[in-house]
């Protein structure tokens, strides 16, 4: 049994973090549901906001797709506040700004509407003190809706699969990501590229992850996601992997990852690993808010 240990302060702005890739199939809102609820598993308070009008985030977390409810669309359209979009999910510490198809008309009726690009980044700015990690979950595209994400950002995570279709879509996305550090948001950072559906028993797998090596360095997740069928299960329950099969590999995977993100920016001294014999079934401890927190995770 793996014991994870984070001693993490609150930052007095939290970190905004966008899960994209213009590339279909990657794996990102698997990511972004299982990290955010990694993150909020470990007593940070964070929000997940669905920003894809195919609201998989939404209906993975147990919402049911609702038109009436205030959602992502409403932000966007300056229609309604953030808070007011806020709804609690079977986590603690994890809330989510839902989304819904009309989403898709977004697209268009921003064209003409005034900082078009900044609408997210507005809405969300009053919730930046209120939560220590706000994910966003990116649709497969680069248009307006994935834009609004990016400017809203302090960072972005790149999941992707070992192949080399996947390593032509990540250099369009970095291209896109220049050229939003030179206009719209010059902060933005690659928080890092993780490999998802990953199997390292294929020489495919082994070169490109050693391609990828040699380009992102150490934004390259020691983390890696497998092909997991709880992972896959999971969401046609409404459940992030860690609720509904907390044992398996695709939930350790992604608890591990959330301690390598929530690591980033800490002095080395402030991650440390350890084994634990006999331990509880994956529970959690805070003691002193903000200043220790303990993760157990399982292996299979």
């Amino acid at each position: 049994m793996l014991q994870a240990t984070l001693r993490f302060s609150k930052n007095k702005m939290g970190r905004v973090i966008a899960v994209a890739n213009q590339k279909g199939g990657v794996g990102k809102t698997t990511t972004a549901i299982n990290l955010a609820s990694s993150i909020a598993a470990a007593g940070a308070e964070t929000l997940l906001v669905d920003c894809d009008p195919q609201s998989n985030a939404t209906s993975g977390l147990g919402l049911v797709k609702d038109p009436e409810r205030t959602s992502t669309y409403h932000l966007l359209m300056a229609e309604a506040s953030a808070d007011e979009a806020l709804q609690k999910t079977e986590l603690e510490h994890l809330w989510l700004v839902p989304a819904h198809k009309n989403m898709i008309g977004a697209n268009l009726e921003l064209i003409e509407a005034e900082r078009r690009e900044f609408r997210l980044r507005d809405a969300l700015a009053p919730l930046r003190e209120r939560f220590e990690y706000i994910v966003l979950d990116c649709p497969p595209a680069l248009d307006l809706l994935t834009l609004n994400a990016l400017v809203a950002a302090d960072s972005i995570l790149i999941p992707m699969q070992a192949e080399y279709f996947a390593l032509e879509g990540v250099s369009e996305l970095l291209d896109t990501i220049e050229r939003i550090r030179g206009s719209l948001n010059s902060e933005l950072a690659v928080e890092g590229v993780v490999l998802t559906m990953f199997d390292d028993r294929t020489n495919l797998a082994q070169q490109v992850t050693a391609e990828l090596n040699r380009y992102f360095g150490d934004k390259l997740c020691q983390t890696t996601i497998p092909r997991n069928v709880r992972l896959a299960e999971a969401p046609s329950h409404g459940k992030p992997a860690l609720l509904y099969d907390p044992k398996s590999r695709g939930a350790e995977s992604y608890m591990q990852l959330a301690k390598e993100i929530m690591g980033h920016g800490l002095p080395a001294q402030e991650v440390e690993e350890k084994q634990v014999v006999n331990a509880p079934r994956w529970k959690r401890w805070i003691t002193e808010r903000n200043k220790l927190t303990t993760i157990n995770i399982l292996d299979r």
